[in-house]
């Protein structure tokens, strides 16, 4: 089977979910670690290093402007995903054959490049 075959419906709702998810993904990196103000923990200190480690700074939470956008970003992310897995195409499909052209889709309308993630600073 071609990817030609896919519907354009379908290419262009897997694709937005792709970018969807992307766009998520960014934002949460950049708002503080609590949704909610949060006073932080102190950390340990380890008994022979005196190193300290855990605990958290202070959270200012997040503005109602950037919790708004999470959630639309999140109830657009939902929206697709049942829009791409509830599609009248996978009907046409069977067995082995579906999870095949599942995963076809999503690598045709992948982006060519993913930005790499600062593991430490989205920590």
């Amino acid at each position: 089977m071609a990817d030609s075959d896919f519907p354009d419906d379908l290419k262009a709702a897997q694709t937005r979910l792709h970018q969807a998810t992307a766009e998520h993904a960014a934002l949460v990196r950049t708002l503080p670690w609590s949704v909610e103000p949060h006073d932080g923990w102190p950390g340990t200190e380890h008994p022979h290093t005196g190193e300290i480690s855990g605990g958290r700074d202070p959270s200012p939470g997040w503005s109602d402007e950037q919790k708004a956008v999470v959630a639309q970003l999140r109830q657009e992310c939902l929206a697709l995903s049942a829009a791409v897995t509830t599609h009248p195409y996978w009907q046409t499909l069977s067995g082995e054959d579906v999870y095949k052209a599942r995963m076809r889709l999503k690598a045709l309308t992948r982006p060519e490049s993913v930005p790499a993630v600062d593991v430490v600073t989205a920590a």
